[in-house]
């Protein structure tokens, strides 16, 4: 047994229980734990680098959420059988425990610090993701690491009752019309995403209300746990060297001055980092060349940074001016435009002010679905969104290794915002792709790839249930000295630099109706709720000026997919003909698609036969869809059909009426007139029309008639019936059960059975 196992458990609202348990996985990792839900088992280690990293002036902090396919009783795909680099749920799972905790970390703390957390035991009713801040957050708890945690996350929904529940199941969240991932301390907010049926910001504030209730009792536990660890004191760290008297030397003499540069309100990005730069300049120019002052150069560069920072917030909080001339809701101009891309399905081209999207809507079939195979779970998904943020976007000189963290975010961002207006999947038959590649970058290019995305898949056609704007908001405060008062101002449509110097970034997108999806990352402790709602009216003024904008381009949706966009057709057939349609080996689809060139897709659905066509042009949608109608349409007895001769006996002709469908066309069905020999009427490939007498209700099989549709020749007298020999006259040889010399065509008659017994062979 292990000594020193410490466990603690924490109930949900709901009654459900979540423990944390240390002291018996990963001992030598600066703190762990594990925690489990029903079934669910995380395990969360940290571990920080006792020397700063040299020359760093930034946290180096990584955060790696990993799902062991063994957790669920799975292998991996693919070639290796093992886990590789974090899928894109990885990543965004990592992502949002690292927005929740970096900023609690000092910010002159420069450890290389690694917090992993694991999946090692999976449960479909405990989803980890709500449980992996959690998790990282109590392991960092039970070190003498410096974090001003814990922390917490939490997931809330809105149920179609309308109740917020927290930590659903999957079965809760089936038609939920919010989904928010919120993480906070036990006093403050720090973190919120997530997407909503089109709901208003009252409901959205409320559900962080009841997280928050949530994740207070949550950080209390972790507290408990510290204690009962015993851990009482951080670690001692070298952080960043102050000298008071050099700051001040450094703001006397540049604040005015930034300051003044900032108040030009110069809308170029370029151009004001030039302003900015020449002051900076002269004044490094203008120190005494000695060892003193190449001893104190970078922390001279510190505190000029500082002093810049400064002056531009206090422009802000003084005279409600930006750095670019705005006033605090003024959104920079906006050019909006489709069909930039003749040969696209959809295309946009998003600009507002210096930040602009180049997107893309490209239609797919069921083939594109992207496969999701992971350990939670095997699916597949009909949209994709793809952002990329190349380095000339911001001029830049950086190579291209495919997409970072940042880029997946901001690309699940874009994806939450519109997948909410999209058709219903059983109306749209189409694998529907977004790429948004950034062309220039100046703030909030997330949001212009919602824009643009909305733009271009009205251009595409898609039927979309209302237009998308997006916004992104900044905030800049501080709290009055004297008063403690808080003094702030939110911003609307943020520049990169006010991202920079701001305290929160919240960004927000919605329709008319209402908001569908979110991202927020608060920078500063105690946020009231009324500054928070505040942000989000702003917000929705926000998003409707750009809305406008948009519309004045398109509004709705295109009446009809471009020309040279794939069509589609679905029809529902009777499940037991799913396999006529395909055929032995595929034989028959393939035939199909390769004499039409339209692409066809049959599934199951609710015990039928979904078939889906895709083709470029009319002429082979509607040749496809002919042939399968031709192949699935039932027989009727009496009615009348096209025929081919497929083959000869003595006894008749077998005659295909439908696609795969054959019957016997008896030697005393071809003509009235008595018929010796079938040849010397029909051969193999002649058309002839025929008429359906009759389906055999045991076999199936079918008996046909031409001579039904002939006209009666006058004085005709029905021949007499064919002569029948004795049984006891065939001689006796047996071997055939006929007389080796006597008519199998006579024997083969009797009844009308045809071939061994039967009308028809289909």
């Amino acid at each position: 047994m292990f000594e020193n196992v410490i466990k603690k458990t924490v109930a949900l609202p709901d009654g459900r229980e979540i423990s944390l348990e240390t002291g018996r996985m990963a001992r030598q990792a600066d703190g762990s734990i594990v925690l489990r839900m029903g079934n669910t088992m995380l395990l969360a280690t940290v571990v920080s680098n006792p020397e700063k990293r040299e020359g760093a002036d930034f946290l180096p902090l990584s955060v790696d959420y990993q799902e062991k396919f063994a957790s669920a009783g799975k292998i991996p795909g693919g070639f290796l059988k093992r886990e590789g680099r974090l899928s894109d749920r990885e990543i965004l799972i990592s992502r949002l425990v690292d927005r929740a905790i970096r900023p609690l970390f000092p910010s002159d703390y420069y450890h290389d610090t690694q917090i992993m957390i694991t999946m090692i035991s999976a449960d479909k009713d405990a989803l980890p993701d709500a449980l992996v801040a959690l998790a990282a957050s109590a392991a960092l708890s039970i070190t003498d690491i410096p974090f001003d945690g814990p922390i917490s996350e939490v997931r809330v929904i809105k149920d179609t009752n309308g109740e917020y529940i927290v930590n659903p199941t999957p079965a809760q969240m089936e038609g939920c019309t919010l989904d928010l991932m919120i993480g906070a301390t036990a006093e403050n907010i720090t973190m919120v995403e997530g997407e909503m049926q089109e709901v208003g910001e009252d409901e959205m504030i409320e559900a962080i209300k009841v997280g928050h209730e949530a994740i207070k009792t949550q950080c209390a536990i972790q507290v408990e746990l510290r204690e009962a660890v015993g851990v009482t004191e951080y670690r001692e760290f070298v952080g960043d060297v102050e000298d008071e008297a050099l700051k001040e030397e450094v703001f006397t003499a540049l604040y005015d001055k930034l300051y003044a540069v900032a108040a030009q309100g110069i809308k170029g990005k370029s151009e004001r980092k030039a302003a900015f730069t020449e002051v900076k300049k002269a004044y490094f120019e203008a120190l005494p060349e000695d060892e003193e002052t190449e001893e104190k150069l970078p922390l001279i560069k510190r505190y000029v940074a500082k002093c810049e920072k400064k002056a531009s917030r206090d422009l802000v909080l003084n005279t409600k001016n930006r750095l670019d001339g705005r006033d605090l809701e003024e959104v920079r101009p906006i050019v909006p435009e489709v069909d930039v891309l003749p040969s696209a399905h959809g295309s946009a081209l998003f600009t507002r002010g210096e930040t602009q999207s180049l997107t893309t809507v490209t239609l797919g079939t069921k083939m594109d679905e992207q496969m999701l195979d992971s350990a939670m779970e095997s699916s597949s998904s009909k949209f994709i969104l793809h952002y990329n943020f190349p380095g000339f976007s911001t001029g830049e000189v950086r190579p291209n290794r495919g997409p970072g963290r940042r880029e997946v975010g901001h690309g699940n961002l874009g994806h939450r915002a519109l997948q909410r207006v999209l058709p219903p999947e059983n109306e749209n038959p189409y694998t529907i792709r977004i790429v948004s590649d950034i062309l220039e970058s100046n703030g909030s290019s997330s949001m212009a790839t919602v824009c643009a995305g909305s733009l271009a898949l009205m251009d595409a056609g898609v039927n979309i249930t209302g237009t998308v704007s997006g916004i992104a908001m900044g905030m800049i405060s501080e709290n009055d000295p004297e008063t403690g008062e808080l003094k702030y101002a939110i911003l609307s449509d943020i520049l990169g630099d006010e991202d920079h110097l701001g305290d929160m970034d919240f960004k927000v997108t919605g329709t008319e109706k209402g908001i569908t999806a979110c991202q927020m990352d608060i920078k500063v402790d105690g946020l009231p709720y009324e500054v928070l709602k505040q942000a989000l009216e702003q917000a929705n003024r926000g998003r409707a000026h750009i809305r406008e904008v948009m519309d004045e381009v398109i509004s709705t949706s295109r009446d009809d997919l471009k020309p040279h966009a794939p069509r589609s057709f679905v029809m529902m057939i009777p499940q037991d003909l799913i396999g006529a349609v395909i055929g032995p080996g595929g034989k028959v689809i393939q035939e199909i698609q390769k004499d039409t060139g339209a692409t066809i897709v049959i599934e199951e659905v609710e015990n039928q036969g979904q078939v889906s066509f895709f083709a470029v042009d009319k002429v082979a949608m509607d040749g496809a869809v002919d042939r399968v109608k031709a192949i699935v349409a039932q027989p009727e007895v009496g009615e009348t059909y096209p025929g081919t001769v497929k083959s000869l006996q003595p006894f008749g002709a077998f005659v295909e009426f439908m696609p795969g469908k054959e019957g016997l066309l008896h030697i005393s069905e071809i003509a009235w007139e008595r018929t010796d020999n079938v040849e010397s009427i029909l051969k193999v490939g002649d058309k002839v029309d025929i008429k359906l007498l009759e389906i055999d209700p045991k076999t199936g099989k079918f008996k046909l008639s031409r001579k039904a549709l002939l006209p009666m020749p006058e004085g005709y007298t029905p021949p007499p019936p064919r002569e029948r020999r004795d049984r006891h006259d065939r001689g006796g040889d047996r071997r055939g059960g006929f007389n080796r010399g006597g008519d199998r065509g006579d024997r083969r008659d009797r009844g009308d059975r045809g071939d061994r017994g039967g009308y028809n062979r289909r």
